[in-house]
């Protein structure tokens, strides 16, 4: 049966962070390499976050409404937010909205991925499919971004001489 795009990915995310981070400890989870820059923690908290306050939202309003009209999320707004979450916590909230969110996605009609909405952010009109992918492209540059965070933190180190091969860009 044919389905919307990106849902594998979609589902697989929370499986493949958890495999990242993959005896951490607590402190290697809130290490931050730059006062600027995510901790883990705090992407996991921006995914917990967006996770229903933007994605599940927008898939709502693209169902719910004709042509409605998409604010783009600010996670600018949310670092305090994100600095002092929990990150177990956080990473439980979103993996039990991401399995809620797929089984909904999978009952859908792949129809539904031709639905329209205008993002003000963009500027133009975007089907749900498009969303999809900017979801799954939204997913696979944190799971990038956590990749170089536990490269940075548990491995340059240990490669010794062998790490100025590596340009790190946690």
């Amino acid at each position: 049966m044919a389905e919307l795009p990106c849902l594998d990915l979609l589902e697989a995310t929370p499986q493949i962070l958890r495999g990242l981070m993959a005896k951490l400890t607590d402190e290697d989870v809130r290490w931050k390499p730059a006062p600027d820059r995510f901790s883990i923690g705090e992407v996991l908290a921006h995914l917990s976050h967006s996770e229903w306050h933007c994605y599940r939202a927008r898939v709502d309003l693209f169902l719910s409404e004709e042509r409605p009209e998409l604010e783009p999320d600010d996670a600018q707004m949310h670092l305090e937010i994100y600095a002092k979450a929990d990150p177990e916590d956080a990473f439980d909230h979103f993996k039990e909205q991401r399995e809620t969110n797929v089984d909904y996605l999978r009952e859908l009609p792949v129809s539904a991925g031709k639905r329209v909405a205008f993002h003000k952010g963009a500027g133009t009109e975007i089907t749900l499919e498009n969303m999809l992918h900017e979801w799954a492209m939204h997913d696979l540059g944190h799971i990038r971004q956590v990749a170089e965070l536990v490269r940075a933190r548990k491995h340059w180190e240990g490669a010794g001489p062998l790490n100025d091969d590596y340009k790190l860009k946690p």
